[in-house]
């Protein structure tokens, strides 16, 4: 029989929080959910409020927190360009002083660890698909650094803890997930060509439109995080966690259109700074290491993503109308 364990997870009123904190509780866990609500919300944890296994904690990870668990999930930081470039320092802040507290808790009670990286590590990658070995090319002084490089020094910490303190530790560098909860401000990608297309409003591309990502859907994603909590000491990381179809932003644009029945047209703007041409990840580790790959095609993932913001639209508009 499985272990019930107490479960932290920093960030649990997020995107990717939200259904990990389902998940943990499906799997009878204990569960404290950490949040700051800068980018997180109330709602996407409000079904949860009822189980007695459950409790919210409104907190920011830059300040110490003293809680008694066996596993921390440290997922806070903002993970959109719109909100992690709002503030940058203290983006910074949220990679850095969050993760020193968060290790500093696990040594303190002896808890395993796992930190949520990100692909953006990888940089404006030069080797393609990326691998874990790969160092990356980072501009370390432009407008996205705050949060790549904060992550990056994340993961230094992790592993200093690790070499010096001999801390159970976990990295998962996490390529563009999307799947229902995300905020439709977000300023990403699927985000932003789901409403857009909804609305009936011109698709906005950047650049020529060739520039490519790979997109997992999010239960996908939390099953690869479960997944690598829960192997041996010795896996460390870091392991790439992303599904490693690749397409064009292009691409991606024409089939949300197609699945929306949208008249929306494309619209081209001018590429953003130090925005990648190529991202896809090298997910070989992960399925030596952790079985996993993902399983849920772009397509049926989109469907239920784009109901889920119908839904979200029709609720705001109906609110609206009955404002006025």
């Amino acid at each position: 029989m499985q272990q019930t364990k107490r479960i932290l997870v920093t960030g649990g009123a997020g995107f990717l929080g939200s259904f990990l904190c389902e998940r943990l509780l499906q799997e009878k866990h204990e569960v404290i959910c950490v949040d700051n609500f800068f980018t997180g919300r109330r709602s996407n944890v409000a079904h949860l409020l009822e189980d007695k296994s459950f409790e919210i904690v409104r907190h920011d990870i830059t300040f110490p927190l003293y809680v008694e668990v066996d596993e921390i999930y440290n997922l806070a930081c903002p993970a959109s360009p719109v909100h992690y470039q709002y503030d940058p320092v203290q983006t910074t802040k949220t990679s850095v002083h969050g993760a020193i507290n968060m290790l500093g808790l696990a040594k303190r009670v002896g808890a395993k660890i796992l930190q949520a990286s990100t692909s953006e590590v990888y940089g404006d990658p030069e080797i393609h698909p990326q691998r874990e070995g790969y160092w990356g090319r980072v501009n370390p002084i432009g407008p996205r650094s705050c949060y790549d490089e904060g992550k990056r020094c994340a993961e230094t910490l992790f592993f200093d803890y690790w070499r010096q303190h001999r801390l159970r530790i976990k990295v998962a560098r996490i390529f563009n997930t999307y799947g229902p909860r995300m905020r439709p401000d977000d300023g990403r990608v699927i985000s932003n060509f789901i409403v857009q297309a909804l609305e009936n409003k011109p698709i906005t591309v950047y650049g020529n439109g060739e520039q490519t990502r790979s997109f997992c859907y999010v239960d996908d994603l939390i099953d690869g995080l479960v997944r690598l909590m829960g192997t041996n000491d010795e896996v460390t990381g870091p392991i790439n966690l992303g599904n490693p179809v690749e397409f064009t932003m292009l691409e991606l644009a024409k089939l949300v259109i197609e699945l929306t029945g949208s008249r929306s047209k494309i619209k081209y703007l001018p590429l953003p700074t130090d925005d990648p041409r190529q991202r896809q990840p090298d997910i070989g580790l992960a399925k030596r290491e952790l079985g996993w790959e993902p399983k849920v095609p772009l397509r049926g993932g989109l469907a239920r993503t784009i109901a889920f913001f119908d839904d979200l639209l029709s609720s705001d508009r109906s609110q609206q109308v009955a404002a006025e």
